[in-house]
């Protein structure tokens, strides 16, 4: 998954004949996840059909504020244009357009919507070699740096008129990568690295039947996306579980058994820079696992048990650099155990959540918990979607972070 899936991106369409890749460039923001709406300005469309856009882009193509054909359109607003967009790209912009944007002017649709943008506004100039190291050019590019508008900068090739040289407009994968890495510097978790743990253990009594627990894992794949989607790096370790997720920041290893996940742990721990242990490890696994599926021949059946390795206390005991946090799911004495359980273990914070309170623990897509660190300090939740519980716990990391 992109850094760009879900984001509502506002393509601006100009005169210049650049306009022939804008249908690769919606493309390639569907491809990654992106909503996508067109501003065309009336001339651009000499150069490339609003059919092509439309269909790409599965929206209605705009380019006046009123339908000339239908009496009875309504009013295409450029406020709600502008609001709607969490990214606005002007692509191609010509030196009339820009000219246009660094002076206010407003004589089309996409002016005015660009005049109404509260989002990011990146702009990719298309123009012959002489227009595009013309004084009046670069004052433009100088005005709208000013106005923190931001600049992809065209490249060196052939143009239109035949001559070679600078104000060929960036192909359109380097658009969408250019993009991708300014969102991501900006982003409050870039390079960092993250380390989470999620799901169930199952713990082998033969070759079929197995000890195990209720836990989704739901909550740790949120944490995960979360994290990646403010910046991070993300390795996550996952016990057998339904859950999904294809995000280009998170690398996926799936373990089944408490000893596979504390290995994998320890094995990706020194490299990171906070980790989350918020799978439900088994705490005791059979000592004997039989070869071949135990028949059922007695009323009862007794089973062995033997500890598992501690992994976030293993943790706790290495760590140096990191921030470790830990989950306490309890059903008594909730506040004090956890408590206990952050010092024993040496963790910075622990999450805990209590099996008493209705809408959280396992299973649910939902969860209410209280925030704890080392310090002493305790944040109570209300009760909320496992999503917005997650976006909380990156917050309080941010802040340990920060502190």
């Amino acid at each position: 998954m992109s850094i760009l899936s879900g984001k509502n991106i506002l393509l601006g369409i100009t005169a210049g004949i650049a306009a022939y890749k804008t249908a690769s460039l919606v493309r390639l923001f569907i491809k990654a996840g992106a909503h996508v709406k067109v501003i065309m300005t009336p001339a651009s469309k000499d150069f490339i059909t609003p059919l092509t856009l439309s269909t790409l882009s599965k929206n209605p193509v705009h380019s006046t504020f009123v339908s000339e054909e239908d009496e009875n359109a309504v009013w295409n607003n450029h406020v709600e244009l502008g609001l709607w967009a969490d990214i606005f790209l002007i692509a191609p912009a010509t030196a009339n357009t820009l000219s246009k944007m660094a002076n206010g002017t407003s004589d089309n649709l996409l002016l005015a919507t660009y005049l109404s943008a509260k989002c990011p506004v990146y702009f990719a100039p298309a123009m012959d070699l002489d227009m595009y190291k013309h004084d009046s050019t670069k004052n433009s590019f100088k005005i709208l740096k000013g106005f923190k508008n931001i600049m992809i900068p065209a490249t060196s090739g052939e143009l239109a008129s035949g001559l070679v040289g600078e104000g060929r407009m960036a192909e359109p994968e380097d658009i969408i990568t250019f993009i991708e890495k300014d969102i991501l510097k900006k982003l409050p978790l870039n390079g960092k690295r993250f380390l989470i743990t999620a799901g169930p253990t199952y713990e082998a009594i033969d070759p079929v039947r197995f000890i195990g627990n209720h836990s989704s894992g739901k909550m740790g794949f949120e944490i995960a996306k979360v994290a990646a989607n403010q910046g991070a790096e993300v390795v996550l370790i996952t016990g057998p579980t339904h859950q999904n997720l294809s995000h280009s920041f998170v690398e996926i290893i799936p373990v089944t058994s408490a000893e596979e996940m504390y290995v994998a742990s320890h094995k990706h721990f020194n490299d990171v820079d906070v980790a989350i242990l918020s799978a439900a490890v088994a705490d005791y696994r059979p000592k004997q696992v039989a070869a071949k599926k135990i028949k059922k021949k007695d009323s009862t059946l007794t089973l062995e048990l033997e500890k598992t390795k501690d992994i976030l206390a293993s943790l706790g005991d290495i760590k140096e650099k990191q921030l470790l946090i830990g989950f306490a799911l309890e059903t008594n004495n909730e506040l004090e155990n956890a408590k206990a359980k952050l010092n024993k273990k040496n963790l910075d914070l622990i999450v805990l959540n209590s099996l008493q309170d209705k809408g959280a623990g396992f299973g649910g897509t939902t969860n209410k918990v209280t925030i704890i660190n080392k310090n002493g300090n305790i944040n109570e939740y209300d009760l909320k979607s496992k999503t917005e519980v997650a976006k909380d716990l990156i917050n309080e990391i941010l802040n340990n972070i920060n502190a």
